[in-house]
């Protein structure tokens, strides 16, 4: 793993709190955040997952803490905001890295099964959005009344940005915020000077849930990715880092496709040397085509 091109004070007394820190994506965020100077609140649904992430950040000299609650209830997510804010004295970014995703056919998926997604992602979101602004705004508790207001930065995906198969719940969910993102970067941006932007990781391999959802069966389509890499968790924080930055002060409402440009992958028409010969032939011909005047039709 590369060391990260940031300095190490660049998010010196700001404080963070992010939904799913706990483990995959979501942690490396908390982690690089950390280690950028932010004080950590980790919110998860398991408690085991929360006190190993929370012991690790603090571990490394990372104040942090962890505050179990599921982001689909109004109660708990703002009764961890409000002990975020108890505890750190004030809320500066939100990252929205909760999420729910298997693989199903359109056919074999319950409606109920859809929902759930769809809560998790989409209303988590919305709700930990909604409870999280009187802090984040301009002028929230603890901020200085000249200093801007906070980030939002949701984690969302490309599957929607074609199609994908077996996922239609989770491209639903994830087209949502996206759309989630921009009209609050609107709203929030004009009305409390709070950036919203998203990040939409492509194949991260060292997760577990690329471990599921891409089983070694058909890993093999990555050969066809423009880089033909496999991302890591850290390229993801580094461009968490960038929007929570000052580097990124000037980015509102976009998602950050970091993706090593998969999400334009389409499969290879013709070998490289058969469009050099086709090339070729073509070229012959149009050289060799006799050249007139045209005949007119009048």
């Amino acid at each position: 793993m590369a060391e990260s091109p940031f300095k190490a004070d660049i998010l010196r007394g700001k404080v963070a709190l992010l939904t799913g820190g706990g483990s995959g994506i979501g942690y490396e965020i908390s982690l690089q955040l950390g280690k950028h100077g932010a004080s950590i609140a980790v919110m998860g649904r398991r408690k085991q997952v929360l006190d190993s992430a929370v012991a690790e950040l603090q571990s490394l000299g990372i104040p942090a803490i962890g505050l179990q609650g599921d982001v689909r209830k109004k109660e708990d997510a703002n009764r961890v905001v409000e002990a975020t804010v108890k505890h750190f004295g004030r809320l500066d970014i939100l990252v929205n890295a909760a999420a729910g995703n298997f693989l199903v056919a359109a056919e074999d998926l319950s409606p109920n099964g859809f929902k759930t997604v769809m809560d998790i992602d989409v209303l988590g979101t919305f709700t930990m959005c909604h409870e999280a602004l009187k802090y984040l705004k301009k002028g929230g508790q603890g901020k200085d009344p000249s200093s801007s207001g906070g980030l939002i930065l949701n984690i969302s995906a490309t599957l929607h940005l074609t199609a994908s198969w077996y996922q239609i719940h989770v491209s639903a969910a994830k087209a949502a915020i996206d759309s989630l993102t921009r009209n609050l970067a609107l709203e929030w941006g004009t009305d409390y000077d709070i950036r919203v932007n998203g990040i939409a990781p492509g194949y991260i391999g060292d997760t577990p849930g690329f471990t599921k959802l891409a089983p070694a069966e058909i890993r093999r389509t990555i050969e066809s990715m423009p880089l033909f890499i496999l991302g890591e968790k850290w390229d993801i924080a580094m461009a968490a880092l960038y929007l929570a930055c000052d580097a990124g002060k000037f980015v509102n409402g976009l998602t950050m496709v970091v993706d090593g440009g998969q999400w334009l992958t389409k499969p290879r028409t013709y070998a490289k040397d058969e469009v050099r010969q086709m090339s070729r032939a073509v070229e012959k011909r149009s050289r060799d085509a006799t050249v007139g005047v045209p005949k007119s039709k009048l």
